[in-house]
């Protein structure tokens, strides 16, 4: 590389608001220091959500005429860089790393980015896990009147317990008005939940490219979320759980780290009233007698194969950007986590002390601890895996849906333990096939 003839290279990523932000201070900031220096100029040429970067990746990988030019370097789930990498499209990571550098990374960020053949090709710049998001300000009013604590909730069994006390008790609010109770919780992703929920008792949720919904510990997962969805405690909502929070539908949710940014500190009810509430972030619960697991989540970041000064210059962007002061700014005002053993032991403290956003600070604490007590759990990667996925999700709020609703018209003539059993006669054998 030579600073006289510089080589530019183009990058695409799929941060917008706060995090293109961050991102394009930092990319401005390569390119007048070590950029310069080496002779590479980093030019950002697409900036779109994560689902259309995937999707035209693919199209690269499948030669679709319509498909655009392959990046130099670009934000890559595993599973798309797979299909990047049977075309033989990336370039390996592992010889410009020396096994000293790698090292200084969390180990299981980079064995989410070695594919089939054993070598690196997904480099880890930030990752997310998933924790619980909890309206403390509502929950304190639930938690006086009823004596449910913030300790009851890292368990699921604890959340599903709380949640059905919590519809009752909003529902006593209005006596005049039955079965207006509020929910008290969701998940942005149960699938997430099931495949965590099984590899914390000791299982897994998948059986090679297949669901094992035949495995005794997921009835345990079913239960813990299906009899509070059918009895009103869970919200059963297609969609991220902020908006049920923005709106105070939710008290707590699990989602990823990464969606702190979208919660805010008001709630907007739906008569356009407003309040300022506080939220806390707890660790992702587990299930009762089960390992602390979390899931890792988040893409990483792939390096074209091209001409040998391109990969080199490529690697040298790479290795700037996740060094723990580069990486710390990105991650502080973005939710994501740090993937640096540097970064976590040495910068946390410190980050949490000076950043301005009172819920990224409550964040970074809690990735600590997670940090310091939680396994991660990283999710396999094969070509039916999301739509395996979606399926799971799609079936399950239907069974509930359907549930819940022969639940509620089964109150006008049972008692709710009646009606629930009635109600839910049958589902689980018929949606795990048994």
């Amino acid at each position: 590389m030579d600073p006289k003839h510089p080589v530019t290279l183009t990058l695409w990523h799929n941060f917008g608001g706060q995090m293109q932000t961050t991102m394009d201070a930092l990319v401005d900031e390569f390119n007048g220091t070590v950029g310069k220096e080496n002779g590479v100029i980093l030019s950002v040429t697409s900036i779109s959500g994560s689902a259309s970067v995937q999707e035209k990746l693919t199209m690269i990988a499948a030669g679709d005429p319509g498909a655009p030019e392959m990046p130099d370097i670009t934000t890559c789930y595993p599973a798309t860089a797979s299909v990047l990498q049977a075309k033989e499209l990336l370039a390996p990571l592992d010889g410009p790393f020396t096994q000293e550098e790698l090292d200084a990374y969390l180990p299981r960020f980079v064995e989410e980015g070695r594919l089939d053949d054993g070598r690196l090709y997904v480099f880890p710049f930030a990752k997310s896990t998933e924790v619980l998001f909890v309206n403390q300000t509502l929950f304190d009013r639930f938690s006086q009147a009823v004596g449910v604590t913030l300790d009851s909730l890292s368990t699921f069994e604890g959340i599903a317990a709380a949640s059905m006390e919590y519809y009752q008790w909003t529902d006593g609010l209005t006596p005049d008005t039955a079965g207006d109770g509020k929910h008290f919780y969701t998940a942005d992703s149960l699938f997430n939940l099931a495949q965590v929920g099984m590899e914390q008792m000791g299982a897994s949720l998948l059986d090679g490219e297949s669901l094992a919904l035949d495995h005794p510990a997921y009835r345990r997962v079913w239960q813990a979320v299906f009899e509070p969805a059918v009895r009103g405690g869970y919200a059963i909502y297609d969609g991220y759980s902020s908006d049920l929070s923005k709106t105070g539908e939710i008290v707590c949710s699990t989602g990823s780290t990464a969606g702190i940014l979208f919660y805010g500190d008001q709630i907007t009810y739906p008569d356009n009233t407003t309040e300022q509430v506080e939220y806390t972030v707890l660790p992702f619960p587990t299930f009762e007698g089960g390992k602390k697991i979390a899931i890792q989540r988040g893409n990483g970041l792939v390096v074209a194969r091209s001409t040998p000064e391109k990969e080199r210059a490529a690697v040298l962007f790479l290795k700037w950007f996740t060094q723990p002061e580069q990486n710390m700014r990105f991650v502080a005002s973005t939710g994501y986590l740090p993937v640096t053993k540097a970064a976590f032991e040495n910068s946390m403290d410190q980050e949490i002390a000076t950043n301005g956003n009172v819920n990224i600070q409550k964040l970074l604490r809690t990735a600590v601890q997670v940090y310091s007590e939680y396994e991660f759990y990283i999710p396999p990667v094969f070509d039916s895996f999301n739509a395996l996925s979606g399926s799971y999700e799609a079936d399950f709020l239907t069974a509930a849906g359907a549930a819940r609703e022969e639940y509620c018209a089964l109150l006008e003539t049972m008692e709710p333990d009646a009606a629930y059993e009635a109600a839910v006669q049958g589902r689980f054998e018929a949606f795990t096939g048994r």
